[in-house]
């Protein structure tokens, strides 16, 4: 099939580059323009850009798909992608984490001359996790299971019609950097299955989203980052695997934030053996667990075991324990 893909991360190239295994022809790629990044702010390319100018695919970068715009240049570069849509021929448009709007206008488009419209890939089992940050929220919210859904594509935040979906389990030690790679496979194994079923049969079926269970998976803002020691150990721990790789949960020590990026949840055994020995004061380091360092929350212990210093790199949280209560002034240790 003639497919037009539009994505820009990672997870979105695993799929063009299954996409490009199976033998479609990938006719057109629209990502989001390059951007500034890493230490030296450097400018870059997205990961499916590179992999597209890698097939020698045509690629566009509009910083928005709005044709009425008020900006000049960001609607004449709406307008040239639509016209350009509008005068080459494809079967089917695939969307995988592009991070632009897609006006009706467009989605128009992917129905005209016999095309089959546009096909999402979205990171949770729908209704639930519609949004931004579906893999981040399921973490946090300490869901045991979430999955890929492909859906037709409407108007609507990610409310179109189910075409296939596939659930995957969340571990108790998953973070979103780890899930992330597990529903990128899956939504790669998920779009192939798609495009084979259109040319089979281009009526293929497509499943009404129920309007119970719907949630929203906000966008993850920075400000989220630091810790409220106020919380359960679970909510915590829920916290620290979902902003792991960001923005990576924090907590301050001192005059310092220290990142949080791996932590574990206590058995009921070890958690009855420290709770003799909390202070009442939550964000307390109560001592070395058995593989990092113990901190009392408001309901149980967490055992953090993974920590980083400004400036510095990812370290066992027992090493940096040890550092610490060889610095004068900070005795008893409090996360704040």
């Amino acid at each position: 099939m003639k497919v037009v893909f539009a994505g820009t991360p990672d997870f979105a190239a695993q799929s063009l580059q299954a996409i490009k295994a199976a033998g479609h022809d990938v006719v057109l790629v629209l990502t989001q323009p390059d951007r500034n990044s890493g230490r030296g702010m450097r400018l870059h390319a997205s990961p499916v850009k590179e992999w597209a100018l890698h097939y020698g695919i045509a690629v566009l970068q509009p910083e928005t798909l709005k044709r009425n715009n008020p900006d000049i240049i960001k609607r004449a570069q709406a307008e040239e992608v639509y016209q350009t849509l509008a005068s080459i021929d494809f079967d089917v448009m695939v969307v995988v984490a592009y991070g632009l709007i897609l006006p009706q206008d467009f989605l128009d488009i992917s129905e005209q001359n016999g095309r089959h419209g546009c096909l999402n890939i979205h990171a949770s089992l729908l209704p639930r996790w519609r949004g931004a940050a579906p893999i981040q929220r399921a973490i946090e919210a300490g869901d045991i299971e979430t999955g890929v859904t492909v859906m037709k594509m409407d108007a609507g935040l990610d409310t179109g019609g189910m075409v296939l979906r596939k659930s995957v389990d969340i571990a108790p030690d998953e973070t979103s950097s780890t899930l992330h790679d597990k529903l990128a496979i899956v939504g790669a194994e998920l779009i192939i299955q798609c495009l084979h079923s259109i040319a089979q049969n281009p009526d293929f079926f497509k499943e009404t989203q129920p309007i119970e269970g719907v949630t929203y998976a906000q966008k993850i803002l920075k400000s989220e980052a630091s810790i409220n020691w106020l919380m359960s150990a679970q909510a915590i721990d829920n916290k620290i695997r979902a902003l792991n790789p960001f923005p990576g949960a924090s907590s301050r020590i001192g005059n310092d934030f220290l990142k949080l990026w791996r932590s574990r949840q206590l058995s009921e055994a070890e958690q009855a053996k420290w709770e003799t020995m909390k202070l009442g004061r939550p964000g307390a380091v109560l001592g070395y667990g058995i593989e990092g360092v113990v901190v009392e929350c408001a309901e149980g212990v967490l055992e953090v075991l993974e920590v980083q210093k400004p400036g510095g790199r990812k370290i066992a949280s027992r090493i940096w324990l040890e550092a610490e209560q060889n610095s004068p002034g900070l005795s008893p240790i409090i996360f704040q």
